[in-house]
């Protein structure tokens, strides 16, 4: 069994990839192999409704100029998806939103029907709303929204700080280990017992 994991961010080695290396660690460790890309910092295009990704028998996005059908060829692959990003004025990143609106419009069927989670980051605010907005898609695709102990958040504005965020990274283990859960329960007869919670560990940022 496989996860893709996207990151979203413009940085590659930034906090949101701090938070998605916690679910890869955890995953790897419960038997699920993990394989993370980065959607890059080069410009990518938006949906241009051309629509000839589904009235051809083109089967890809129409622009093959960016990461969007690199990542269509993943998910083929993938039995469940992960997508991670920062947050920007309360959404996630531009990049973000118009890559993953043309994979799920040329290749929702790579995407449909499976157990799926996303990662917001923050320095501050605004990471729900940017997190409802990256399950939206999911919902309308039939995926297994996988959650954890709270929101899928973790807080971090410099390289690495997200890793100092005892409560998100755990939160990220948590979810890694719920998707791991429902990932055995697809593919094997037999339920398998939930996984055991760490000892919750809050974090507040008012000393």
């Amino acid at each position: 069994m496989k996860t893709l994991l996207i990151n979203g961010s413009p940085h590659e080695h930034g906090n949101t990839a701090r938070a998605l290396s916690e679910i890869a660690k955890t995953l790897e460790a419960e038997g699920i192999e993990a394989e993370q890309v980065w959607i890059g910092n080069q410009p990518v295009r938006g949906c241009a409704a051309c629509n000839a990704c589904r009235t051809s028998t083109l089967g890809k996005c129409a622009f093959g100029d960016d990461v969007c059908n690199r990542i269509i060829e993943k998910l083929q692959g993938a039995d469940a998806i992960v997508i991670g990003s920062p947050t920007y004025y309360g959404q996630p990143s531009g990049q973000l939103l118009a890559v993953w609106q043309r994979i799920c419009y040329a290749g929702g069927e790579y995407v449909a029907g499976k157990p799926a989670a996303s990662v917001a980051v923050c320095r501050r605010g605004g990471s729900t709303a940017a997190f409802q907005c990256m399950n939206m898609p999911f919902e309308m695709l039939n995926c297994l929204v996988v959650g954890s102990q709270y929101w899928n958040v973790a807080f971090g504005r410099t390289p690495g700080e997200a890793q100092q965020d005892a409560e998100g990274m755990q939160t990220m283990r948590t979810l890694a280990r719920n998707m791991a859960w429902v990932l055995g329960n697809l593919h094997r007869d037999g339920a398998a017992p939930r996984p055991v919670p760490e000892e919750w560990a809050p974090m507040h940022f008012i000393r």
